[in-house]
């Protein structure tokens, strides 16, 4: 779901900036460490900020980042005009149908667009798809104790059935082999929740792995 033009003036100003560069990305880097020269994924990238954080602050050699609306993606184009395209690709895309191989990223960073999404628990079995087994996901979500207060009521548009607790975005993320294990951090009484969890092996791939340290042993 797109933002609408309330919600997209919150998000695209100075202040949101900053507390995105100074608290939200320095809690997460906290909780899950830097993806120095990583493959990254960034979901709904707007127009670039998160994107900037990610290559500067956390690291990342190459980011894809994709967004909703075609007007975002063309504010980050020119945002981001420095990064040649062999750092950065950016698209319009869908979190709930996610148009990249599996198991092709080392980490997916959500700076608060899974909640705009309906069909919320296939955009995190898509993280979980993507990810690479032992990949970070890196999340801030808003929860459906937020979206229903007055002023999300309001002034705000956002889907209204099967919305999310943090707990229950947590389970969800567990539920997809995403493993958090209480590394995360609730902001203004549950209305957010930031967390990393890192993606387990299945028994296939742990298998796998064995064999292989076998066999550089023998």
């Amino acid at each position: 779901m797109k933002l609408n033009r309330v919600e997209k003036a919150l998000m695209n100003n100075p202040v949101r900036s900053l507390i995105q560069r100074w608290h939200e990305a320095r809690l997460l880097e906290r909780l899950g460490g830097r993806v120095e020269g990583a493959r990254v994924l960034e979901m709904g990238c707007g127009r670039g900020v998160g994107t900037e954080i990610i290559f500067e602050r956390f690291g990342a050699a190459c980011v894809h980042a994709f967004d909703l609306d075609p007007d975002m993606i063309e504010q980050a184009r020119h945002r981001l005009s420095r990064y040649p395209p062999d750092h950065l690709k950016l698209y319009v895309g869908d979190a709930a149908a996610i148009v990249e191989a599996d198991e092709s990223f080392d980490a997916v960073f959500d700076f608060g667009i899974i909640h705009h999404v309906p069909e919320w628990e296939r955009a995190v079995s898509e993280v979980a798809r993507v990810l690479k087994p032992g990949g970070s996901f890196f999340f801030e979500e808003v929860t459906a104790r937020a979206l229903d207060r007055w002023f999300y009521r309001k002034f705000l548009v956002h889907p209204k059935e099967n919305r999310f607790s943090a707990d229950e975005f947590i389970a969800e993320v567990e539920r997809q082999g995403i493993a958090v294990s209480g590394n995360t951090v609730e902001w203004f009484f549950g209305d957010l929740v930031v967390g990393v969890g890192r993606r387990t092996p299945t028994p296939i791939q742990r298998f796998q792995s064995e064999q292989a340290h076998c066999g550089e042993k023998s």
